[in-house]
């Protein structure tokens, strides 16, 4: 199973139906899948480490709840959100019952249905009202929620995507480079990245900035952080020394100093929680990223 097939929770759904597909071309080169989510959460309250991806919302039903931070208070949505790609981890609170229709972006898939650089969301999650006004998301969720069915509701969606698909310049550059950082799992040197896409540091952070929202460097160790999560096996024992010198780390305290700042927690914690996870809630279509926070 791929890391992104583990992200999107594919197997048995258990609490909650969950739908996912791939979008058509050109989507397809900036979205890793379109969701329909209905049911109960797992927990009240989950907590979802840094991804090298980013992440739009249409809710449907209640309103849920992010804190970008354990020092920020939780905030309220009741349209939906638009996440950029994060450097912290987020808590979601939901409701009893939550119903949504989304989108797995990669990391550069949001820039073309932006109004503003990505660096101006970075770790600060806004309502979709804020991002194509208020007139036109009421539109859109009311069109979603007499939908044919979930299939109807993520063709609905898609086809709200092409529409809004727009030109976005220093594109082409930010993608060739991100895939070449997803390809090394983040284990690149960075000023190699300038040399061979033929532009400066300077320029091609900046480039990165107005389109992920996040530097090539921050890109790349989210990349080899959510690579070291993936390759845990919770199921069995886990020689951290070995896992840590494997991911490209300089040292195991190196890789507990970038968990934590990751995710809040130790690794041992993070393995005790992800456990915690698995025993409640066996085969449940969230179980893959998301960590019980309550």
């Amino acid at each position: 199973m791929s890391a992104l097939d583990r992200r999107r929770g594919v197997g048995e759904a258990v609490g909650v139906d969950y739908v996912s597909r791939l979008p058509r071309p050109p989507l397809d080169g900036l979205i890793d899948d379109l969701y329909y989510l209905e049911g109960a959460p797992p927990y009240a309250l989950l907590t979802l480490p840094p991804m090298p991806g980013a992440l739009l919302i249409v809710n449907l039903g209640a309103p849920f709840r992010i804190r970008a931070g354990t020092e920020i208070k939780m905030a309220e949505y009741s349209d939906g959100c638009v996440i950029t790609t994060p450097t912290r981890a987020f808590d979601f609170g939901y409701p009893v019952r939550t119903r949504s229709v989304g989108v797995h972006v990669k990391p550069w898939g949001l820039a073309p249905f932006l109004p503003m650089p990505a660096a101006e969301l970075c770790d600060r999650p806004v309502t979709l009202e804020q991002v194509w006004g208020r007139p036109a998301v009421a539109e859109l969720r009311d069109r979603l929620a007499t939908a044919d069915g979930p299939h109807g509701m993520l063709t609905l969606l898609e086809a709200e995507l092409m529409r809004r698909l727009g030109e976005t310049a220093g594109l082409g550059l930010v993608r060739h480079t991100s895939r070449v950082i997803a390809s090394a799992d983040g284990a690149v040197a960075i000023g190699d990245l300038s040399v061979a896409a033929g532009v400066s540091s300077t320029r091609l952070a900046r480039r990165f900035r107005e389109i992920i929202g996040v530097t090539p460097k921050r890109l790349a160790r989210t990349h080899r952080f959510a690579a070291t999560v993936f390759a845990i096996d919770p199921a069995g024992p886990i020689d951290w020394g070995g896992l840590a010198g494997g991911a490209g780390y300089f040292d195991q305290a190196h890789f507990g100093h970038e968990f934590r700042e990751f995710t809040g927690l130790t690794p041992t914690r993070y393995l005790e929680v992800r456990r915690r996870f698995l025993r409640e809630h066996p085969g449940h279509a969230m179980d893959g990223w998301p960590l019980p926070a309550d």
